[in-house]
């Protein structure tokens, strides 16, 4: 296989129906600038010779990169943000594939791995689960509301709500403060909100099953705070990460070290940078206030939350969970709970 330095580089603009190319001859340096509809595409390349096939990583990126590389082509997807910065005047196709070819050759833009079916398959369970999670906290903040304005103040949060709803409307009804068909109408709200809940937990379950088969993921669930959410999103997402030198790089990936700031040779540290996957943070820091919440008395949490504020150990915890999923995948070894909290194991 030729080395990706050798290799001729194509910039391509993908769409729904019709993409863009941009070539630069080695030799001549002359520029070519194609249009390709969809169908055409597979075939272009199918009688082309070995070449570097950069993309934007954006929506249907991962399915044309396996397929151009089951054709012995190389593909670099580059990060959507990163190939805006070199577009010039106004935006079109043409000057996206050719921004796309010039972000290719700069060796500072890291590049998005390629993804398999299955994880993308894993990612897609996740964003059904997250699209049905928001649309069940909608449908209860309404039922809330609603019920609000008939004197009825429920408590928050979904189980509590379930709890206390069926008790309040039979009150309401006994006290004449909730006519018949309101009653009839939140109950057929709450046959819906049930039935969202049965479609997470099945959900819930297939990603479990998932875990099971995949010994990443049963490795890295071992962390405190990582459940089978955690650690399918993170495995799904993360094609390989040996291409992180180190923990600390992996969790500034992931947006949760700290934003630096400086100038005249002087550098100020603020809060977490938030950069990266947006929905694999979340878990991790949503992880990690779960094992704060409950952290036992005397540990090292607990000596933390003393100088810290409760989100800034949150924070520093999420980190910490994101260093150790880099060291358990990077270096193949078992999590050890010795390392990961060493003072209770002195202490003990």
């Amino acid at each position: 296989m030729q080395s990706t330095a050798q290799l001729p580089v194509i910039g391509m603009d993908i769409a729904k129906n019709v993409f863009q190319l941009h070539i630069v001859d080695a030799e001549t340096g002359e520029i070519q600038r194609r249009q390709l509809k969809r169908a055409k595409v597979a075939e272009f390349f199918s009688n082309r010779q070995p070449s570097l096939v950069a993309i934007e990583a954006c929506g249907g990126a991962h399915h044309w990169a396996r397929t151009l590389q089951g054709m012995g082509h190389q593909v670099k997807l580059l990060p959507a943000k990163h190939v805006r910065a070199f577009v010039l005047r106004d935006k079109t196709d043409a000057l996206d594939a050719q921004a796309i070819w010039v972000a290719a050759q700069q060796p500072h833009i890291r590049e998005v791995p390629v993804k398999s079916e299955q994880q993308q398959a894993c990612l897609s369970l996740h964003r059904i689960r997250a699209q049905l999670m928001k649309m069940r906290i909608m449908q209860t903040n309404a039922l809330r509301g609603l019920l609000y304005e008939f004197g009825m103040v429920l408590p928050e949060g979904h189980k509590k709500l379930l709890q206390s709803i069926q008790g309040e409307l039979a009150k309401a009804q006994q006290d004449n403060r909730l006519c018949d068909v309101v009653v009839l109408s939140v109950q057929e709200q709450l046959k819906r909100i049930d039935a969202m809940q049965d479609d997470i937990d099945r959900l819930d379950k297939r990603l479990a099953a998932m875990v099971r088969q995949n010994q990443h993921m049963l490795a890295v669930q071992a962390i405190p705070g990582i459940g089978p959410l955690t650690a399918t999103a993170l495995i799904a997402t993360v094609a390989d990460v040996s291409t992180f030198k180190s923990g600390r790089q992996f969790a500034a990936w992931l947006g949760l070290t700290p934003r630096q700031v400086g100038t005249g040779g002087k550098t100020q540290q603020l809060g977490i940078s938030k950069r990266g996957d947006t929905y694999l943070r979340s878990l991790l820091v949503n992880g990690a206030r779960a094992v704060v919440g409950r952290s036992a008395h005397n540990s090292w949490l607990e000596r933390l939350l003393q100088r810290r504020h409760f989100n800034v150990v949150v924070a520093a915890l999420a980190n910490k969970m994101a260093r150790t999923a880099w060291a358990v995948l990077a270096k193949g070894k078992a999590f050890d709970s010795l390392k990961w909290n060493p003072t209770e194991a002195a202490a003990t």
